[in-house]
């Protein structure tokens, strides 16, 4: 009777845990865009099948990677570290420490390297790895998810902040909610001026810069969507969908300056979040369970490369169990993809596909 008694108990605290037990989300029922079939334009191939693998053992999560005019390859970890490597990937030294969460990294024409960071804001390094803070928020909003940056021509600073709501150890939380949280912003170097671009998104994350500077696109990942936001010329002030419905979360985009952004996709759509756009409830019961049990990214390498009007140009996979993902970010130099995760214990490259 009394085994009977408690597993009653455990039950009846298990339901109301579930169902009653506070979280800090507020979901709200949308309508997820057509899914596409990973067939065609996604058509399955082993291309990223041959990616070196780089960095392995320095640190876990190099979310983004650049490399310098040198060849000099930078990766930050989820420890907050940055490390330089040379350009066959050999000699990893640290390079600087944030003390935050570096994600997004790009450098500048005076050859400093521009960090997004997650808890510390906007910040740039110098060539000796001297740290400062160009921006932590505006008058109105503190920055709590600095998520990717680009630098356009003119020296002006592009970056995303994901969501005004969540921060990175709790990214989740917006994923489930799914409001409009993220934007991007401005920094100008000249008078030290960070403002506000675009608002309204949905996660906020990869920038990437037009090459004449006229727009920026930007990721939504929890819509699997990309933004064209112009920022010169007629159009200024003006935004878009450019691409919608994509086969998999997008995360960090780049331009490789000849008019193809890429596109890092961390993980393929899952039908369970699709299917629970439309209850709320059952998404709040979700994100009570134990993390590990909750929907988690496939390992699955995906990058897309697509053009200034949203066409897929380029279809990079590795279906396989042990591919390099999940990918977060890609970036071309001299011929070469350099590929960040947020999780993986290292980073990688690839060769380019040739551009038609």
């Amino acid at each position: 009777m009394k085994i009977r008694e408690t597993l009653l108990f455990i039950f009846v605290m298990s339901v109301l845990y579930l169902f009653f037990w506070p979280v800090p989300v507020d979901p709200v029922v949308w309508e997820p865009p057509y899914s596409p079939a990973i067939e065609g334009v996604y058509a399955p191939n082993n291309t990223l099948g041959q990616a070196e693998i780089l960095g392995a053992g320095d640190g876990v999560g190099p979310e983004d990677v650049e490399v310098n005019a040198e060849g000099n390859i930078y990766a930050g970890f989820e420890e907050g570290v940055i490390m330089r490597y040379k350009h066959d990937g050999s000699g990893g030294e640290l390079f600087a420490h944030t003390g935050g969460r570096p994600l997004g990294l790009e450098f500048d024409a005076n050859g400093n390297l521009i960090v997004a960071d997650a808890l510390k804001g906007l910040l740039s390094i110098d060539p000796k790895g001297q740290i400062t803070v160009l921006t932590s928020g505006t008058s109105r909003v503190k920055f709590g998810f600095a998520d990717d940056v680009d630098v356009a021509d003119d020296g002006t600073i592009y970056f995303s902040d994901a969501s005004s709501k969540t921060g990175i150890t709790d990214y989740r939380h917006d994923i489930v909610e799914h409001r409009p949280y993220g934007g991007l912003y401005a920094y100008d170097p000249e008078d030290e001026r960070t403002y506000l671009v675009e608002d309204r998104m949905f996660f906020a994350n990869g920038v990437a810069v037009s090459p004449d500077g006229s727009f920026v696109l930007v990721n939504e990942t929890s819509e699997y969507r990309v933004r064209k936001v112009w920022v010169k010329g007629s159009k200024q002030g003006r935004s878009k969908i450019l691409l919608d419905g994509l086969p998999g979360f997008p995360d960090g985009i780049s331009s490789n300056g000849k008019g193809v952004y890429w596109i890092a996709l961390p993980s393929r759509r899952q039908a369970i979040i699709d299917n629970l756009s439309d209850n709320p409830l059952l998404r709040k019961m979700i994100l009570r369970l134990p993390e590990a049990i909750q929907p988690a990214p496939e390992r699955y390498g995906f990058v897309l490369g697509i053009d200034g009007e949203g066409n897929i140009v380029h279809n990079l996979q590795d279906p396989s169990p042990e591919s390099f993902s999940p990918i977060t970010s890609v970036e071309e130099h001299g011929g070469m993809l350099y590929l960040g995760s947020l999780t993986y214990s290292g980073f990688a490259r690839v060769r380019a596909p040739e551009s038609e």
